[in-house]
């Protein structure tokens, strides 16, 4: 009876009902309204076991709860209900924990829409109690005290952040002997890099020499300090290209698909490596870390947010953190390395309009995660920041949305054009320069213009038309009056000759793989948000944290975008991912033998 009625229950989650009957006697059960919490809903059934096991007590990842509800009602894969518009249970987060969203005893949260806003949705048992989140605050006292109780246990290397950088910092340390732990604040892992939409740069590898591609680490490194206006520190960008190409081996070899190759902007050749077939890079990247932490049991810890590095006091080198658990409260953990991968700040809105005020009203297409809080534990122990106020605008995030629009999609094959239908800059240009550019057009922002042939390459365009992001008409004329660009049809007209010649008489395009001839004609309005904080804690080549005299804090470590001095001040597309494989894992090598060796 147990499982035929929890089920049918989640029939009920996933269309929005209000109740249900038991099929075999037709008697009354109680309402999904009758209900205060789902705990109690459940409670009544079988009483507190029916999730919780016999000590009832919850980890801080809620592991057991989770699967509880995964053994009744599946995973989110069994979940998913093609009826839907929007289905949550199939979305590009992945296969995450129940109750990211669903909560036992309080409002249930449909984590979609702190980047969406589907309206619709109505969560059952919406009227459980409101309580406060249990991570609001800092508190400074509990912090204090869990110090002075002592740790509570003991590892090798502790990683604060479960993005890529702390995926591949904590495979890397487990796999060089180390015993680790991977503490993340989210209720599931991704962090930035869930949704990073480009690819990964790299140059020398097999995708490369499979099309033919010449490409050298001389150029990568050239581009990389270009597009960084030459205020990159060139000895990580030296790094970061030499070991792009084992970046990418190790990512196959872990089971990702890396055999698509784009060219981003700012580079001179096709060196952005992504999964065939168009699916967005990030969600593919994070599921093949999952995946392979899991299979090496690696111990990763959900809603433990770390709070503090612990120094000791004879040489100031890592003791441990602190780390504040949704159910397990504040508690010292000791350890000989820690790696900082907790990404940037560009969702704090107070960091942001601190280190770069002018963008203090600009949207964000980053995660609710990236809120600065590894600059904030570095820079509490004294550690050296560098190019901090430098942040990027992404020039085509999509318009009144946190939705990104890929890089890649311009170097497929998009125009992009002003809001008369006029292209104004070379599409495949810096960042810097194109969020510039659209900023100086009268409306301030632009459209991206596309046919047919870039949504049968690019599974991610489709998705944006799945979200109603995009402008159709059967002809460019149509395209032209439905979003009111009148020179539109001059403008495709010209690019189409430029395309047929391969010489870009306009702009200087040198790469135009798809004319814009083939109906349906696309056209989505995007306009510049923050992206990527380029600055962060100072690092050495082997990942070290400085501090401020530039000295190595022994012990700490970092990577990713927390990190500053490898973009400079502007990020070239594909080097992000580039950024968090290769400082990732070197990162976690280095804290593990630092560990290894005390």
């Amino acid at each position: 009876m147990k499982r035929r009625l929890v089920i049918l229950i989640f029939v009920a989650l996933s269309i929005g009902s209000c109740g249900y009957h038991e099929d075999s006697d037709k008697q009354a059960q109680p309402s999904i309204e009758d209900n205060k919490s789902l705990g109690a809903f459940h409670t009544e059934m079988e009483g507190c076991a029916i999730c919780h096991d016999e000590t009832a007590e919850v980890t801080d990842s809620e592991t057991y709860e989770n699967t509880q509800c995964i053994e009744c009602h599946g995973d989110s894969a069994d979940l998913g209900n093609p009826e839907l518009e929007y289905d949550p249970h199939t979305s590009h987060l992945g296969n995450i924990n129940c109750t990211s969203c669903h909560k036992g005893h309080e409002t249930p949260q449909f984590y979609c829409n702190n980047c969406h806003s589907f309206e619709h949705y109505n969560m059952p048992f919406a009227d459980a109690v409101k309580k406060e989140p249990w991570d609001k605050d800092w508190n400074q006292n509990a912090i204090q005290k869990a110090i002075d109780a002592g740790p509570v246990e003991e590892t090798d290397v502790i990683v604060v952040g479960a993005g890529s950088a702390g995926f591949n910092a904590s495979i890397s340390a487990h796999r060089t002997g180390a015993e680790v732990i991977l503490f993340e604040k989210a209720p599931f892992s991704g962090g930035n890099s869930m949704l990073a939409a480009g690819g990964f740069n790299a140059v020398g590898t097999p995708q490369q020499k499979k099309k033919g591609i010449e490409d050298s680490i001389e150029w990568f490194v050239e581009d990389a300090m270009k597009g960084g206006r030459y205020q990159n520190d060139e000895a990580l960008v030296q790094i970061m290209a030499e070991e792009s190409a084992d970046g990418i081996k190790w990512l196959v070899s872990l089971g990702a698909n890396m055999d698509d190759l784009k060219r981003s902007g700012g580079a001179r050749v096709e060196r952005t490596h992504r999964p065939s077939g168009g699916a967005s890079v990030g969600p593919h990247i994070i599921m093949t870390l999952r995946a392979a932490a899991k299979s090496e049991n690696v111990d990763l810890r959900l809603n433990s947010r770390v709070e503090k590095i612990v120094l000791k006091e004879e040489d100031k080198s890592v003791a441990g953190v602190v780390v504040h658990g949704k159910h397990s409260g504040y508690n010292m953990v000791a350890a000989d390395s820690v790696v900082l991968a907790t990404g940037g700040y560009g969702m704090n809105k107070e960091m942001i309009a601190y280190y770069r005020p002018t963008f203090k009203d600009m949207t964000s297409s980053n995660n609710i995660t990236a809120t600065g809080d590894g600059i904030r534990l570095a820079k509490e122990i004294g550690a050296s920041m560098t190019d901090i106020d430098w942040v990027q605008a992404h020039p085509t995030i999509g318009k009144d949305s946190r939705i990104l629009i890929s890089e890649t999609v311009r170097g497929v094959g998009a125009i992009m054009v002003n809001t008369d239908g006029q292209r104004f800059i070379n599409e495949l240009t810096t960042r810097d320069r194109a969020s510039d550019a659209i900023l100086k057009q009268k409306d301030q922002y632009a459209w991206l213009v596309f046919d047919t042939q870039l949504i049968e390459k690019k599974k991610m365009v489709r998705g944006y038309d799945h979200l109603g992001m995009l402008q159709k008409a059967n002809t460019i004329e149509q395209l032209a009056e439905i979003t009111g660009m009148s020179s539109l049809p001059e403008t495709v007209e010209a690019y189409n000759r430029f395309q047929a010649t391969g010489k870009d008489e306009a702009f200087g395009r040198d790469q135009m793989p798809l004319n814009l001839t083939q109906p349906p004609f696309y056209a989505v309005r995007v306009a510049p948000g923050i992206h990527h904080t380029m600055g962060g804690v100072a690092i050495s080549v082997e990942s070290e944290v400085l501090n401020l005299q530039s000295y190595p804090i022994l012990g700490l470590y970092a990577a990713g975008e927390v990190t500053g001095g490898v973009h400079g001040y502007n990020r070239l597309g594909g080097n992000a991912i580039a950024d968090t494989v290769v400082f990732g894992r070197r990162a976690g090598v280095n804290a593990a033998q630092f560990a290894l060796t005390k």
